[in-house]
């Protein structure tokens, strides 16, 4: 089942430096890359005003904020706005699940 999760900046986001430079930004990197790897992560990027989105596949609501808690950046740097489910009638063959 894919959802649509939303995150936005936590209060260790420091807005004035590049999200290279935000500490503890390899651990956070290597873990998102994972969760792009095993295909988790489907599409996923900043939107404006410091909120992130990610559209993924996960069993439930549940399984996904057990995945988030798991991100070095969890509560500190980006916190858990929302987990929406989403039926995807239109898309590219390689992301259209019958």
């Amino acid at each position: 089942m894919f959802h649509i999760v939303l995150r936005q900046a936590g209060p260790e986001f420091d807005p004035a430096r590049p999200l290279e430079e935000q500490r503890g930004w390899n651990e956070h990197a290597a873990y998102m890359d994972s969760l792009v790897e095993d295909g988790t992560i489907v599409l996923g990027g900043p939107l404006p005003n410091g909120r992130v989105a990610h559209a993924m596949e996960a069993e439930s609501e549940e399984a996904l904020r057990a995945i988030w808690a798991r991100d070095p950046w969890h509560e500190s740097h980006l916190i858990l706005e929302s987990v929406e489910p989403w039926e995807i009638r239109l898309a590219t063959h390689e992301l259209h699940r019958g």
